[in-house]
């Protein structure tokens, strides 16, 4: 897949981690109904293989479905069999080189102009700036576009719909967005509450 050309047309990667991989499941569904079909499924949810082979053959294969809290070369191979075409990872390391060996599009997680440059080197498409809120929040991702000016920068962690517009004009690509949008949804919460999060994030990331 293009994850490039995906996070510049979307603007919104939603996160789903949750301990009931059906109710998981369902979220992943009602986010691509609502106009949220750039989704990852994090490996530290319960049965989050599972959910994405479910997701996969639901959703078809131009579906762009990845797979987050991707660590080790064996997280990527998992991913990939079950049916990730794209992985993001917290940090640099075993996780990211492994998938890119295999062909699937990296979000990497960087912190630092270190980290960029590493990512940059290993070859990952784009840049997850994690902990956003911690790191500085939107004020960080305009400093980082000093150095970085062409970098695609994804902020993920306290996003909320507000940080979200900030974000987006801070210059960041897309924004990655967990609980603040899937709320309990994925652990069993409701698909309806989801789903009227979905809309007020999809504003967010348009305006």
């Amino acid at each position: 897949m293009d994850l490039l050309a995906a996070l510049h047309t979307h603007r919104l990667v939603a996160i789903v981690r949750g301990d009931d991989p059906g109710a998981a499941l369902r979220s992943v569904l009602a986010l691509a109904e609502e106009g949220v079909p750039l989704i990852e499924v994090s490996l530290s949810g319960k049965g989050a293989l599972e959910v994405i082979a479910d997701a996969r053959a639901a959703l078809g294969p131009d579906a762009p479905l990845g797979a987050g809290t991707v660590l080790t070369a064996d997280d990527a191979r998992a991913a990939h069999r079950a049916g990730a075409d794209f992985a993001v990872t917290p940090g640099l390391g075993a996780g990211a080189s492994t998938a890119r060996e295999l062909g699937l599009p990296v979000l990497a997680g960087v912190m630092t102009p270190t980290d960029i440059i590493a990512a940059q080197a290993m070859g990952a498409e784009a840049f997850k700036i994690f902990p956003a809120a911690q790191a500085g929040g939107p004020e960080y991702v305009r400093a980082l576009r000093g150095p970085f000016p062409a970098a695609p920068f994804v902020p993920v962690g306290g996003v909320d719909a507000e940080a979200a517009r900030a974000y987006l004009a801070a210059g960041a690509i897309a924004v990655g967005v967990g609980s603040p949008l899937l709320g309990d949804a994925p652990s069993g919460g409701s698909i309806a509450d989801l789903r009227a999060r979905a809309a007020v994030f999809r504003a967010a990331v348009a305006s």
